[in-house]
Parts: structure tokens; sequence; C-alpha cells
């Protein structure tokens, strides 16, 4: 499949103003921040996720999404593996593209699936090439059909070890981790759940991005529990806009996440009229999103599954996205 990337969206030349604001030193290039560097800051810092189209439509949709997004210049943009890290190169060819074509910091996610450490370290290696200034280290799940992650021949099994790989292999990268305010769906309780997220970050990481939650007292009780455990490094909640309620559905169900009572009613009663559903759904994401902004985050990760909508409506009720870090 022929890569698409900005070309026949976006074409050099034609945007201006906030709709391409490309940071850019000397000689022309393009200063990316680290995520150290962005949480020290102390601004507030607004960040999305996005994951590589598997069609060539696909691919022109998530350029328009990114330009629409883009213009609330969010202080970096994450791109996900696929399934088994089968989209590993397209992961890197659109992470340059957003820091070539966007001016923007992008974010790589990496995982322990499938490779030795020798294969982790030439990846490493090839992001770097790349222009990739920071990760996303996660184990990966399982190859679908299977329930217990088995790492391959000379490969990691924790998500630790990656950080601490990544850590000695390219100390410069700025390095992300997961954070589960419900706990990971394999973990037996809560407090080993933490246990496994303070390995991560004494390994070296940078940042905790938690998995999505529609409940903000999660998130409230987990970041205390975090910060008692002794973790200093800044936790990111991660939010994602209910678009549609039989999606978020199944994959709460996968993640493990519980729907508070009275919203799970509310978008069951709106089931066959999509507007209303929608409208529920940017509703509960704002009221939720002011809360945490009262208290105090250092930043939002939403995982906006390719699509601006939902999130220009959050950020333009929260006025998002004036005040995010800049360049290290």
């Amino acid at each position: 499949m022929k890569d698409q990337g900005f070309e026949a969206i976006w074409p050099p030349g034609r945007a201006t103003g906030g709709e391409r604001a490309c940071v850019r030193g000397v000689e022309g290039k393009i200063l990316v921040s680290n995520l150290r560097n962005i949480y020290e800051s102390g601004q507030f810092a607004l960040s999305v996720e996005i994951f590589p189209p598997k069609t060539e439509a696909g691919d022109a949709d998530l350029a328009k999404t990114l330009r629409s997004l883009g213009v609330y210049q969010p202080a970096f943009v994450s791109c996900t593996y696929g399934a088994g890290g089968s989209t590993q190169g397209r992961t890197l060819h659109w992470c340059r593209m957003i820091q070539e074509e966007l001016g923007l910091t992008a974010t790589a996610h990496f995982t322990c699936v499938g490779a030795s450490q020798s294969g982790l370290r030439d990846w490493l290696d090839k992001a770097w090439e790349s222009g990739v200034r920071n990760i996303m280290a996660l184990r990966g799940d399982p190859p679908k059909g299977e329930t217990a992650f088995v790492p391959a021949e000379d490969g990691l099994r924790y998500a630790n070890e990656l950080v601490a790989l990544i850590r000695s292999h390219r100390p410069e990268m700025g390095i992300g981790v997961a954070g589960y305010p419900e706990k990971h769906v394999e973990a037996t309780c809560p407090d080993l759940d933490l246990a496994n997220l303070v390995r991560k970050v004494q390994a070296g990481a940078d940042a905790v991005f938690t998995q999505m939650f529609f409940d903000n007292e999660h998130f409230f009780r987990f970041r205390e529990k975090a910060v008692k455990a002794g973790i200093k490094a800044p936790i990111v909640p991660g939010v994602m806009p209910i678009t549609s309620f039989e999606r978020i559905k199944r994959i709460s169900e996968m993640c493990g996440t519980e729907f508070p009572a009275d919203l799970s009613l509310r978008l069951e009663a709106a089931k066959d009229n999509p507007e209303d559903e929608f409208e529920i759904g940017i509703a509960h994401a704002i009221e939720q999103c002011r809360e945490l902004l009262e208290s105090g985050v250092p930043g939002m990760h939403f995982y906006v599954l390719n699509r601006a909508q939902a999130c220009q409506r959050i950020f333009d009720a929260l006025g998002l996205g004036s005040a995010v870090a800049g360049p290290a």
C-alpha cells in the first residue's frame, strides 16, 4: 500500500498561521520537545493519540484530523502500534509526517511483542534516525486468541524492562508509560498493579499516561496512591470522548473500565439517536475534563480514534490548546 501523507490534503505552502505553526530552529530543523521537558515547564500540556490507518482513504481522513487538531498546538501527538507490532513501519511514517509536515512533536508507541532485545534496539535506532525523540513504552497485548503474554526468544516480559532498555540504549529519549486507574485487566489487585507502575518509573519513565476512565474518582484515588507510593513523575489523565456507546462499551469491556450508572442509562436511552448519543458523550467529557483541570492535572491525553469533531468541541468549550509547552 502506498504511504499517503498530507500532500493531497495539505500541499506545502498552502496553510498559514495557526493552521501550520511549525517551529523551526537553525537551518530550518524542527525543534522536537522531549517529554520530560514538556512537563517540567509547568505549563498545561494537551496531547492527542492516533493510530496508523490500514487504507489510503484512512490516511487521507487522518491527515484531515491532524490538520484540524494541529490548530490547537498539542504538546505532542502519539502514534500507536498495530496488534503484535504489525504497523511498526507505519508508526514511524506517521511520526515523521507529524513532525515534518505538521511541525508538532511526535511520540511513537513501542512494545515488547515479538521482538528480541537486539530487535528492540534496532527499532529504537530506526526511530531515532526518523527524528523520533519520545517513546510510549508498553508491554503490549498477547496475540489475538491467546490469553497469556509470552516473550519472544531473548525478548522482554515486562514494560519496566523495556523502559530500562530504552534508557540504556537511547538515554536521550523521552519515555512515557501507562497507568491504570482501575488496574490492568491482568493484575490480580490494584496494589500489585501500582507496584508495577513504580517499577516502570524507577526504570526511567518521564511521565505516566492513564488508561481512559469515565468516573474521575477512579483517577483521583489512583493519583493519591501513586504519590504515596513515591511516584514523582507527572500523572496525565487519558480521556476518550464517547461518540458511539456501542464502540466505547466494547473498548471498556476489554480494558475493564467502569461506566457511571447514570451515564450508562442516558446513553442506552439514546442508542437509536446518534446525534443525542454524541451530545451526551461530549457533555460528559466536558464536565469530566473541567473537574480534572480544577484538580491541577499537568495535562490531558486524548484518545481521538482518528476523528477530530468530538475533541474540537471539548477543546473549544474548555479553552484548551492555548497554553501548551513549547519545544525543549
